[in-house]
């Protein structure tokens, strides 16, 4: 259901309910590209049904999807146009076209090869956990999940979202880790791992498949490597990697997590899958939070005030003394 998590904090502001919600999304439908559309991108219905709710609601959990259809238009293709029309201007007038004119033939030629490209849909899905105010985009990049944000903050007024930091870096805690083999409460070290350096040449090693608690690994720490993946299971029941960024990637579902699934297809096994993917991750992502210092918290270190400066001396200094 899921592959790849970032997880926001829903401002205390937004009141909307999943009906609220799916006519705002409603204004904003996906609607397959024209023509000489390069892309186009829209609120679509998670089911992949037609005509079905924009926004699925399971156990108290909302999901939305947003869809993208890009035409693909490789650069070549356009170029290879551009040379032909030149050379027909070439031939007709005698004169090669500038620059300009280049810019206006590429534009023409874009809009002439469009309707032949080929095009690439793919959807990105949101899940809302209202009750716990957190919402997780199912992106593998930042810049995707900052596109589906930024659309949603538009057709949801109200809405305002914060990335999920924790208290502690992600990074030091997957170090102290792999250094002493002891995990929060319910994880375990899996066999992946990649570690950078910070030094000029940015040195990177990876495992893969690959038991960590071993010197070597301990070794690439100690000379100042930082992980920046690290493969990671939890109670048995989920796989994931963790990022120094706290992004979750790579998301599966042990076999423990199905027992208890019911044997269904169709609707309800899309129904089954969500309760079994919002149940599981719902669980996980809290003590993930917890194992790793807890939740920043922006409001209380915003509030907290500077320390003040130290009080200079207000008796005179023997002579030649510094003043500090």
């Amino acid at each position: 259901m899921f592959k790849n998590l970032i997880t926001y904090r829903i401002g205390e502001g937004w009141q909307t309910d999943a009906t609220q919600l799916a006519e705002q999304l409603a204004k904003e439908p996906f609607l397959a590209c024209g023509p000489t559309q390069p892309l186009a991108v829209g609120w679509a219905p998670p089911r992949g049904v037609e005509h079905a709710p924009l926004v699925e609601v399971v156990d108290g959990h909302w999901l939305i999807k947003l869809k993208r259809e890009q035409r693909l238009l490789p650069s070549s293709v356009v170029n290879d146009r551009v040379d032909e029309l030149c050379e027909q201007i070439e031939e007709q007038t005698g004169r090669k076209p500038g620059k300009k004119a280049k810019k206006e033939l590429k534009e023409q030629a874009a809009h002439e090869l469009l309707p032949r490209a080929f095009t690439k849909t793919s959807a990105t899905q949101v899940w809302i956990a209202p009750n716990e105010r957190l919402l997780f985009v199912d992106a593998g990049s930042s810049s995707r999940a900052d596109e589906v944000i930024t659309l949603l903050i538009q057709a949801s007024p109200g809405l305002s979202l914060q990335l999920v930091q924790t208290a502690e870096s992600p990074a030091a805690c997957m170090a102290a880790w792999l250094m002493d083999g002891v995990t929060p409460e319910g994880f375990q070290i899996e066999r992946e791992c990649e570690l950078k350096g910070s030094d000029e040449q940015k040195p990177v090693v990876r495992y893969a498949r690959h038991p960590l608690d071993i010197d070597e690994v301990r070794a690439h720490l100690t000379s100042g490597k930082m992980p920046t993946r690290l493969a990671l299971s939890w109670n048995e029941r989920v796989a994931f990697t963790l990022t120094e960024a706290f992004a979750i990637k790579k998301i599966s579902f042990l076999d423990l997590a199905f027992e208890g699934r019911p044997d269904v297809s169709g609707d309800e096994a899309f129904d089954a899958d969500l309760a079994l993917a919002t149940g599981e991750l719902g669980r996980l992502i809290p003590a993930l939070i917890e194992g790793l210092g807890g939740e920043h918290d922006f409001a209380a270190a915003a509030a907290t005030p500077a320390p003040a400066p130290a009080a200079l001396p207000t008796e005179p200094l023997p002579e030649g003394a510094a003043p500090w």
